[in-house]
């Protein structure tokens, strides 16, 4: 009951036309009693650490809502469950260190969103902006970001504008295919000459949206030093296995020989033995049979 009551406006806020505004207040959490007919809300400038689902989703009506300036950790799934109207959302000058992958999954109105100085958000996940197809305006300046999945833009279709500078660019190998996205895509962020690349050392300071094509031929026909090493030691890998490979190979067919051959023998040997045992008998036999026949002649 108390969650369905918010029709009065909250201690130190000001209220006006489905508009609530609680700037720079001192809050430390989320107000309660938001009228449940808002449509416009501002918290920013306060020390809000969290955003509970459970209140900031009765506000179905919620279109616009500013965050930014406060003390935000992190993003869930859950969060923005019920606004799914919302079209303007900013996050930005929070602590923000995560933002769970389908925490935005139900804003497909949204319009622009805010991530910027974020300076603890060092990754995204490449389903975080899914299902935010109607996006025009997308800020991540100085968000601690060292790379990003091109997937991650691919649903953005009637994305606009997106700033990327003043973000730790690591532009290696993994870096290459949301460099050439940026190409192929024709966006032209409006800070672009200051979204720099820190690493690696050839291509630092240049601008993210002009590695690709370096990039390619780095990663794709440009081998280093350390690609040498590894053929080398493949090679040696191989050729050593290959080595054991016919040693053990010639072992086993000089102990199959040497069986062979000694079972061989052994056949002789007993076939010898078997004739010399039958020619005994036969001498045998035959001076048995002198010995009792005819009676030799003196």
């Amino acid at each position: 009951m108390g969650l369905v009551s918010g029709s009065k406006c909250p201690n130190n806020c000001l209220c006006q036309a489905q508009e609530v505004n609680c700037t720079a207040r001192h809050l430390t959490e989320y107000p309660p009693d938001i009228p449940l007919n808002t449509r416009r809300l501002y918290l920013h400038d306060n020390r809000i650490t969290s955003l509970p689902a459970m209140h900031l989703g009765l506000l179905s009506d919620l279109v616009y809502l500013d965050c930014h300036n406060n003390r935000i950790r992190e993003v869930m799934d859950y969060t923005f469950i019920g606004v799914f109207r919302l079209i303007y959302l900013d996050l930005s000058s929070n602590n923000l260190t995560s933002i769970s992958p389908f925490s935005f999954s139900v804003l497909s109105n949204l319009v622009q969103l805010s991530l910027a100085n974020n300076p603890g958000l060092s990754s995204l996940d490449k389903y975080t902006f899914a299902n935010t197809s109607s996006l025009r305006y997308l800020d991540l300046r100085n968000t601690g970001l060292q790379t990003l999945d091109h997937a991650a833009l691919h649903h953005l279709t009637v994305l606009q504008t997106l700033y990327l500078s003043g973000n730790p660019w690591k532009c290696n190998c993994s870096f290459m295919d949301f460099a050439i996205y940026l190409i192929v895509s024709h966006l032209d962020p409006p800070d672009n000459e200051n979204a720099t690349c820190v690493e690696p050392t050839e291509l630092a300071g240049w601008p993210i949206t002009r590695v690709g094509n370096p990039l390619r031929y780095m990663c794709l026909t440009h081998l280093d030093r350390r690609d040498y090493i590894f053929l080398l030691l493949i090679g040696f890998c191989i050729f050593a296995v290959g080595t054991v490979a016919a040693w053990l190979t010639g072992m086993c067919a000089v102990l199959y020989q040497n069986t062979r051959r000694k079972a061989s023998e052994d056949e002789a040997d007993d076939e010898a033995g078997h004739g010399a045992e039958v020619t005994r008998r036969i001498f045998h036999t035959k001076e048995k049979s002198g010995q009792g026949g005819f009676p030799q002649l003196i």
